[in-house]
């Protein structure tokens, strides 16, 4: 079994620290294919992660997500039920870089006797944005670095279970071939939006990895975790900012309450002017279950067509594919 590594930045601490999982190496005997049924059982923590893990891993496995749409994972607490899942589970994937801060001391004691992986440990720690000494784990919401992590869970499956470490290379593949169609969309929909409008403003700080990837202004009233806290001077400085750059739309996140963006638009309309909610968008969670907007591809498509049309520029209503929901 390989060693995992999960960056994490201890609460107050400004150091990232690397934790080297003992599940795969502590002493346990690795299963062998030899003594495994198929499909053997694959848990995840956030939709983005499930639904890769789902593609790579194709009929070899069966994943089940422990959050659904709508879902805060800064804030989700496990259930009693949610352990028992996770006990029973023959691999466990999620994020990492605390995206499931609250999940961290659960997942290490699982880690004890079984695999446990984040997708996020084949990036680059120069390329992560770090924001009050803490790596930013919203890493999906630039696909070049979801491709990475998308080839991690390949790697990871195949080191699992050998006999198909073909399997999930191929898989993985046509994935990130999907993903690269969707970069090509994004780059060309976003530039299509008026210079002095490309500034993104949403609830909490996820999109810093999108606004970096397309050249957009991003700004959060929240930061990197929906945990911290918006004060009054936050709200302020940005209707400041809306009314001198002339922005005509904020968005709110579906996993997040529209309480600081409704403070916005309101203190904007305090200075005479007109600020429109440009859409929802999906931040740390997916759209629902089934959907096209359910899936990364989908998302991220979502994503980049609801700001392009709120921001002045052009994009098919329906996204790159004609898939989304009207």
């Amino acid at each position: 079994m390989p060693k995992n590594l999960l960056r994490l930045s201890a609460l107050g601490l400004v150091a990232t620290l690397s934790i080297c999982w003992a599940a795969v190496g502590c002493g346990r005997k690795p299963v062998t294919s030899a003594n495994r049924t198929y499909p053997y059982k694959i848990v995840t923590t956030v939709g983005m992660v499930s639904d890769i893990v789902r593609q790579v891993a194709g009929d070899k496995a069966v994943v089940e997500g422990l959050m659904g749409e709508a879902v805060d994972p800064h804030t989700y607490r496990p259930t009693q039920a949610d352990l028992a899942r996770l006990m029973s589970a023959d691999v466990i994937v999620y994020n990492g870089l605390l995206l499931e801060g609250r999940m961290t001391d659960s997942l290490v004691r699982v880690g004890r006797s079984k695999p446990v992986f984040a997708v996020s440990e084949r990036i680059d720690p120069s390329y992560l944005l770090e924001k009050d000494g803490h790596p930013d784990p919203h890493v999906w919401m630039d696909p070049s670095a979801w491709k990475r992590c998308v080839e991690a869970v390949a790697s990871a499956l195949g080191e699992f279970d050998p006999p198909h470490r073909d399997s999930y290379a191929a898989n993985a593949r046509s994935l990130n071939e999907q993903i690269d169609r969707l970069d090509e969309y994004a780059r060309a929909a976003i530039a299509t939006i008026p210079p002095r409008q490309r500034v993104l403003i949403t609830s909490h700080d996820a999109f810093r990895y999108f606004g970096r990837a397309y050249g957009l202004e991003v700004m959060g009233i929240q930061g990197l975790s929906t945990e911290s806290e918006a004060g009054l001077d936050d709200i302020n400085r940005l209707v400041r900012l809306i009314v001198d750059r002339d922005i005509r739309a904020v968005f709110v996140e579906s996993s997040v309450g529209p309480k600081n963006i409704q403070a916005l638009v309101e203190g904007v309309k305090s200075r005479g002017r007109d600020l429109a909610v440009g859409g929802t968008l999906f931040s740390d969670a997916m759209g629902p279950p089934g959907t096209y907007e359910g899936t990364y591809i989908g998302m991220i498509d979502h994503n980049v067509t609801t700001i392009v049309r709120a921001l002045g520029g052009q994009a098919p209503p329906r996204g790159m594919q004609g898939k989304l929901a009207q």
